[in-house]
């Protein structure tokens, strides 16, 4: 280009667009791409508790909960998918409702969280859409970080509140229905090793359900009485 050529309006137009598009698209993968730790605590009544583990990197996170020593949950907001993983055992199962953590502690979309919950809700237990609420409630500061309230609820009486990360697309904390707050403290912003998400290989899925159908049909089974 010579010195005297001047660069058209409409050509720095575009170029303006094309670096305000460069920019959305990396505070878009900067966004998805938050990778942190934590611990999970609850408190009621004046008591604090640990109660597991979290670690999180992208739409999955993996939590280790003091109640099941012996696994921990897979969770993958993206499939949606919630597993309970026994390595000793060799097993893995559908999360179903054995805990609330694996329904509640789930990458979100900080601007639609309430799909990603229901979809969580919908694997733990298959529920009528029409009795399944989500809506939000306000901003509050959690830890010196801005947070958006949500209240879930549904029909059989499980619900909670949620107080989301908008940067990390994350619940910091969330209020059981008895009043119980359990919270990711100490969290550290640290990349999360890729198998840390991932099934150990070698691992069978246990189907509980399909083990009942299996025992009905054996000889052992023995039917209830009919009712009266």
């Amino acid at each position: 280009m010579r010195r005297n050529e001047r660069i058209s309006p409409g050509i720095r137009t575009v170029a303006a667009c094309l670096l305000a598009a460069v920019d959305l698209a990396v505070t878009a993968m900067s966004a998805e791409a938050q990778q942190f730790s934590a611990d999970l605590v609850a408190s009621k009544d004046g008591t604090t508790t640990a109660v597991g583990t979290l670690r999180v990197s992208e739409q999955k996170a993996r939590i280790e909960a003091a109640a099941f020593p012996d696994g921990f949950f897979l969770i993958d907001a993206a499939k949606p998918a919630a597993l309970f993983v026994r390595p000793a055992a060799r097993v893995f199962m559908d999360a179903r409702q054995s805990s609330q953590l694996s329904r509640m502690f789930v990458p979100v979309d900080p601007d639609q969280p309430c799909r990603h919950w229901q979809a969580m809700a919908q694997l733990a237990a298959p529920n009528d859409p029409a009795a399944w609420h989500c809506e939000r409630d306000g901003e509050e500061t959690i830890a010196g970080r801005r947070t958006d309230v949500y209240r879930v609820s549904d029909a059989s009486g499980f619900g909670f509140v949620g107080w989301v990360d908008r940067a990390r697309g994350f619940p910091l904390q969330v209020k059981t229905a008895d009043g119980t707050v359990i919270a990711a403290d100490h969290i550290r912003d640290e990349p999360q090793a890729v198998q840390t998400f991932e099934l150990p290989a070698g691992l069978r899925k246990f189907d509980p359900q399909a083990l009942i159908r299996r025992i009905q049909q054996s000889d052992v089974w023995v039917a209830p009485p009919d009712s009266e």
